[in-house]
């Protein structure tokens, strides 16, 4: 099992998986305190977004047993109530669990991964419970979501 290090969460560190904005410190051009599209999330056709809660438990150890991509759609993912830890690798058609890396999203970032990267439930880091909102296209869980799970000695431990 190999181990990773949760980074910071920085705009070039994290551009090949994505985009972010801290929704509870927004900097830069505003409309009187409205801070226009800051995170653009692009979808497949004319499908309708829904806005999903999650509840994530904090786990010791963090083991990364599993992943998932998306092919048509980005996944927004926001924390309401802590900070959490993401785990990324770029797209690919084949798992690729050895290119596994792991982020630090303060309570209150919205991130929105790229198609195809590959990604699963974040973990909360400080209370046993964490509310988290996905975004994803209605349904999309069904008709565009690969899963797999991995190998024992392809898992990861995430530590801070």
């Amino acid at each position: 099992m190999r181990t990773i290090k949760a980074q910071p969460l920085t705009a070039e560190a994290f551009q090949p998986y994505g985009t972010f904005t801290d929704l509870l410190h927004p900097t830069g051009y505003n409309l009187d305190g409205f801070y226009q599209d800051r995170v653009k999330m692009s979808v497949a056709g004319n499908m309708n977004l829904a806005f999903s809660p999650l509840v994530v438990k904090k786990a010791d150890p963090m083991i990364v047993t599993a992943a998932e991509y998306h092919d048509s759609t980005q996944e927004g993912i926001v924390c309401l109530d802590d900070d959490i830890i993401i785990h990324v690798a770029p797209a690919s058609k084949v798992p690729v669990p050895e290119l596994t890396e792991a982020f630090f999203v303060p309570r209150g970032t919205l991130v929105c991964l790229h198609l195809g990267t590959w990604h699963l439930a974040p973990i909360a880091v400080h209370e046993e419970t964490a509310h988290v909102l996905i975004t994803l296209p209605e349904r999309i869980y069904k008709n565009d979501c690969v899963v797999i799970d991995y190998a024992e000695e392809q898992q990861i431990k995430i530590e801070l």
